[in-house]
């Protein structure tokens, strides 16, 4: 599939907010893991630290690089992440759209 030139554009102003979005999530899920009383400091610290190595993953994979040529990967991980939902794609192309979705729906049927 081609990028549209509008995609790409909604796509550039929008990637930020998703980013920040996300990791606001993040930071409160691991808030929590400092916080919960449960275990010792010590395994608190390293339950955190796999945590945020996990998200460091999902971070890379799915912004890094923030190019053009990688924008559809880049939605289609970011959908599968919940990074973003079918809400934020309606701001896209129904062609950009159904991509992602038959993307999705192929995956999901392999996997079963």
């Amino acid at each position: 599939m081609k990028t549209r030139e509008s995609d790409w554009k909604v796509y550039r102003k929008r990637v930020p907010d998703w980013r920040e979005r996300y990791l606001d999530r993040k930071n409160q899920e691991i808030i929590e893991l400092l916080t919960d009383r449960e275990g010792t400091p010590t395994e608190r610290f390293w339950k955190t630290l796999k945590k945020m190595k996990e998200e460091k993953h999902t971070l890379v994979e799915c912004f890094d690089p923030h190019t053009r040529s990688r924008m559809l990967i880049s939605l289609f991980l970011m959908h599968r992440h919940g990074i973003i939902d079918d809400a934020d794609l309606k701001e896209f192309s129904t062609e950009l759209q159904e991509w992602i979705r038959t993307s999705i729906s192929s995956l999901d049927c392999m996997s079963e």
